[in-house]
């Protein structure tokens, strides 16, 4: 079988103004072998000579690395749509205009709760700083999103985030899990939410809000509201399992590949660009076999015996391997918590 590249997530950099407690990356400082301008625009060749569609650029903080509007500026040129994602700490005009002039497709900023959590979590004054960067793309006429990272205390104040965001001209809102890796391993920050509770916010706001809203692919499974809570409210945007190393694959700073860039373990190396070509990587027939060679009797609990294991997969690959070491075992799906609860 082939598979065809459609997405990649690049972390261009590891350098970050901030060190959240909860960053899957630890990040903080740059790495000291970071791929040079010169290497980064021959990866953006080879993401296009894979027919890659779409890059997700990521950091640390993106903006923190000098060079991130040329690489940018070739990935556009080779045709592929590039979003950015942000802590919104860094934007001033300059910044707004560059965005503006490279005609990137969008800005996700990260946005976790009220201003005593969010500020708790990354940085005093990264509230204020993240709201005047999401008004300003939105003035500047660049589409702006925001990502909400969820953990036991903020999953419980979505209703009071909504309020702020409601008339902030965002396009879309999408709520993921804290996943304990990098920083939020050690940072004591207790992940443990129910997503059933997500879930019913998304299903209940949805239907009012200004923008679209939709849960990440660690918060699920297949509850009544399936089709309906990913950012698409047609019924009929399923969960199709993981798509990590079949359609996707993530980059990091130094090259490294891996088949998603939240699977953020050295064990999740597949090559380093520095060696191998993204082509070779990619087609190795050996390469992301943790879903290439799935099959429905590698789950294990009670995604064992669910009737739509074979379709789910047992969910995010990062998230059940981080949370319990079990990569075919969803260690919070909202199906299975219903089920135990009736």
């Amino acid at each position: 079988m082939k598979y065809h590249l459609k997405q990649c997530v690049w972390e261009i950099t590891l350098a970050c103004c901030f060190s959240c407690r909860y960053c899957g990356s630890a990040g903080g400082r740059a790495r000291e072998n970071e791929l040079t301008t010169e290497e980064c625009f021959i990866v953006a060749d080879q993401l296009r000579d894979l027919g890659c569609r779409r890059v997700s650029m990521i950091g640390g903080e993106v903006f923190m690395r000098r060079d991130w509007k040329g690489i940018v500026s070739r990935l556009i040129e080779n045709g592929i749509v590039v979003n950015i994602i942000t802590n919104g700490f860094l934007f001033t005009d300059a910044l707004l205009a560059d965005l503006k002039s490279l005609g990137i497709e969008s800005v996700a900023v990260s946005l976790d709760g009220p201003k005593e959590v969010h500020d708790r979590y990354r940085q005093d004054g990264s509230y204020e700083r993240a709201l005047r960067a999401i008004r300003a793309l939105h003035c500047a006429g660049i589409p702006v999103s925001v990502i909400s990272t969820l953990n036991a205390e903020n999953a419980k104040q979505l209703p009071e985030l909504y309020e702020t965001l409601k008339d902030s001209g965002i396009f879309a809102w999408q709520l993921q899990a804290c996943s304990p890796m990098g920083n939020a391993a050690n940072g004591g920050v207790d992940i443990a939410f129910d997503p059933r509770e997500v879930i019913t916010f998304v299903r209940e706001y949805m239907k009012k809000a200004p923008f679209m809203m939709g849960v990440a692919d660690n918060i699920g499974y297949f509850t009544p509201e399936e089709g309906s809570i990913r950012g698409n409210m047609s019924g009929k945007a399923y969960f199709s399992g993981c798509r990590a190393g079949l359609s996707v694959i993530g980059i990091d700073s130094v090259g490294n590949v891996r088949g998603c860039e939240s699977m953020y373990d050295e064990r999740f190396n597949e090559g380093n660009l520095r060696e191998r070509s993204l082509r070779e990587i990619w087609e190795d027939e050996n390469a992301f076999a943790y879903n290439r060679k799935f099959d429905k009797s590698m789950l294990t609990g009670a995604c064992a015996s669910c009737e739509l294991g074979g379709w789910c997969a047992g969910g995010c690959r990062s998230y059940n391997f981080f949370v319990h070491g079990k990569l075919y075992e969803a260690p919070r799906c909202a199906r299975a918590m219903g089920e135990k609860k009736q």
